[in-house]
C-alpha cells in the first residue's frame, strides 16, 4: 500500500514521524510512503520549506520520497485552494499519474493529514476519495472542536486521530461528532525524534554557549493574524521581558516566530538595553522544543504557544503565561480555533506579571477543565456537538457569573439560549442594532461593542461586561 504523509510545519512532520516510529502506522514492509511537504506561508516564495530546515535529515529516513505540494499545484495557494467538484476526478488522475499511485482501487491509499478543515489537507482527502484517513494532530487545538464541516464523505473515512498527550488525562474533541476515536502518540517517541534532531543541531544550538538561569520567550504571530496589531503584540513580548527580569533572569532568549516580521524584535531589544539584560535573538529556523532540549532554561514564557506546554510536559521546565486574559476578549469570532489553546494555557498556566510575580493557575484537576472545555467547545461549535449541551448549562449555571465567565461572550451564550447570557431585552436590542449596521461582521461587532460600553446604554446591564 502507499501512504502520503502531508506536513507543513517541522514540528508537524516530527510529530508524524514520532507516529511512524512507535508503529502506528504499521512495519514498513511492502508499505511506500510519501512525505508531502506543503508551505503555507503567506509569500510561500520568501520562505524555506520544512525540508530544507535544519535538522530535517534526521527525518527524512523514513519515507521514500518526499514531493513539494507547492510545486505540484503551483501557481495556486495551499492554504486557500480548493479544487471545484467537477475537477476532483481530473486532480485525481493527474496525481495519481505524477506519483505513479496506479488506478483507484488498485491498491490501498492511506492519508496522514494535520489541520483536516483547512487547506491543503481538505483538497488532498476529497481529491483521493477512495483513501481511508489518519488525522494528527500536534498542537492544542485537537482539544476543541473541529474548525469547519467537512466535505462530503470524508468525515467517514477519518479511522483515527493521532495526538500527542501534552495535556495528560484531557481526551481530545476533535472530530469527536464523527465518532473518531482519538490515539496518543508515546511520549518517547516523540522524544526520541527531538532529542535526535536537537543532536543533529549542536552547531547551531551551541552558537549561544553555557547560560546560567537563562529564561526564554516564544513569541507567535498575533499580528499577521490580525488578532493583535503590530504595536501591541510588540508591547505583549516587552511585558514578558520585563517580567522575567523582574524575577531576576538576566540573560533572556528570544525565539520569534517564523512567520513574525523583523521589526518584532525592535522595540524588545532596546527594552532589554534599559533594563540592563542581555536579550539573545534566536534566529535560526530551529523548534523552540530544541532549544529547550539544548539549553534547559529555568523558565519559559509565551503567550498560548503549544512549546510552553511541550516544553513543560516533556523536560519540565516551569512555563507561565502572559496576555492570555486579554485575548479572551479579542479573539473574534467566538469560534475561532485559537481560543481553546488560549483558554488552556490560561487556565492551567500561571500568569507572569511586569513585576515578576505569579499567580497561581486557575485550574489544576483535569477533570475541571474538561468540564470548562466542554462548555467552550459546545459554545464554539454547537451544531456539531448538540449532544454535549447539558453538560454545557450545567457547566454554566453553575460557573457562568464567576470568575470562570471570562471564557464566554454573553452576547454568543444569549444566541444559544445558555445560562450567563445578556437579560432577554438587552440580547433582542444587540441583535437588532447589530443586524441594521452596514458592512461586514467585524464592523458590526465593533459598533455593537462601543454601544455596549457607552454609559447609560440600554445594551449594557449594570456590572456586567459583554
Amino acid at each position: 500500500m502507499t501512504q502520503i504523509f502531508l506536513a507543513s510545519t517541522l514540528y508537524g512532520a516530527m510529530t508524524v514521524t514520532a507516529a511512524i516510529d512507535a508503529g502506528r502506522f504499521g512495519p514498513r514492509g511492502l508499505r511506500r510512503r510519501i512525505l508531502l511537504v506543503s508551505n503555507n506561508a503567506a509569500i510561500p516564495e520568501l520562505v524555506d520549506p520544512l525540508d530544507a530546515a535544519p535538522g530535517f535529515d534526521t527525518i527524512a529516513g523514513r519515507y521514500d520520497e518526499i514531493i513539494s505540494w507547492n510545486e505540484e499545484i503551483a501557481p495556486l495557494h495551499p492554504s486557500g485552494w480548493m479544487p471545484r467538484t467537477e475537477d476532483l476526478v481530473v486532480w485525481e488522475r493527474f496525481l495519481r499519474g505524477r506519483w505513479n499511485l496506479g488506478e483507484p482501487g488498485a491498491e490501498p491509499l492511506e492519508l496522514a493529514v494535520e489541520t483536516i478543515a483547512a487547506g491543503p489537507a481538505r483538497a488532498l482527502t476529497s481529491i483521493f476519495s477512495d483513501a481511508l484517513i489518519t488525522v494528527y494532530a500536534e498542537g492544542l487545538m485537537s482539544y476543541g472542536p473541529t474548525r469547519e464541516g467537512l466535505p462530503d464523505g470524508v468525515g467517514t473515512r477519518i479511522t483515527r486521530l493521532l495526538h500527542l498527550d501534552l495535556v495528560p488525562g484531557l481526551t481530545p474533541m476533535l472530530l469527536s461528532e464523527h465518532g473518531v476515536a482519538p490515539e496518543t502518540i508515546p511520549d518517547e517517541a516523540f522524544v526520541d525524534v527531538l532529542d535526535k534532531m536537537s543532536g543533529a543541531l549542536s552547531p547551531l544550538l551551541g552558537s549561544v554557549g553555557e547560560l546560567e538561569n537563562p529564561a526564554l520567550i516564544v513569541g507567535q504571530y498575533l499580528a499577521a493574524l490580525e488578532i493583535l496589531t503590530a504595536q501591541e503584540e510588540d508591547e505583549l513580548h516587552v511585558a514578558m521581558l520585563r517580567g522575567v527580569v523582574a524575577r531576576g533572569h538576566t540573560t533572556v532568549l528570544f525565539k520569534p516566530h517564523p512567520a513574525s516580521p523583523v521589526r518584532a524584535t525592535e522595540h524588545l531589544t532596546a527594552e532589554a538595553v534599559r533594563l540592563g539584560a542581555e536579550l539573545l535573538v534566536i534566529d535560526q529556523p530551529v523548534p523552540a522544543e530544541s532549544w529547550c532540549a539544548k539549553v534547559r532554561p529555568s523558565l519559559i514564557v509565551g503567550s498560548f504557544s503549544t512549546a510552553l506546554v511541550t516544553a513543560r510536559h516533556f523536560y519540565g521546565i516551569p512555563a507561565a503565561t502572559v496576555g492570555t486574559r486579554n485575548l479572551l476578549k479579542v479573539i473574534a469570532p467566538y469560534q475561532n480555533s485559537n481560543r481553546v489553546p488560549v483558554t488552556i494555557v490560561d487556565a492551567t498556566l500561571p500568569h507572569l506579571a511586569e513585576d515578576g510575580t505569579l499567580s497561581e493557575p486557575v485550574l489544576d484537576d483535569v477533570a475541571a477543565l474538561t468540564a470548562l472545555l466542554t462548555a467552550v467547545g459546545y459554545a464554539m461549535r454547537a451544531a456539531f456537538l448538540p449532544d454535549r449541551r447539558k453538560e454545557a448549562e450545567a457547566w454554566l449555571a453553575e460557573h457562568g457569573t464567576g470568575p470562570l465567565s471570562r471564557y464566554f461572550k454573553k452576547r454568543r451564550l444569549s444566541s444559544l439560549g445558555l445560562p450567563g447570557g445578556l437579560p432577554p431585552a438587552a440580547a433582542r436590542k444587540a441583535t437588532l442594532l447589530s443586524a441594521a449596521l452596514p458592512g461586514g461582521s467585524r464592523r458590526r461587532r465593533l459598533a455593537t461593542l462601543a454601544a455596549t460600553r457607552l454609559p447609560g446604554s440600554p445594551l449594557r446591564p449594570a456590572g456586567e461586561d459583554d
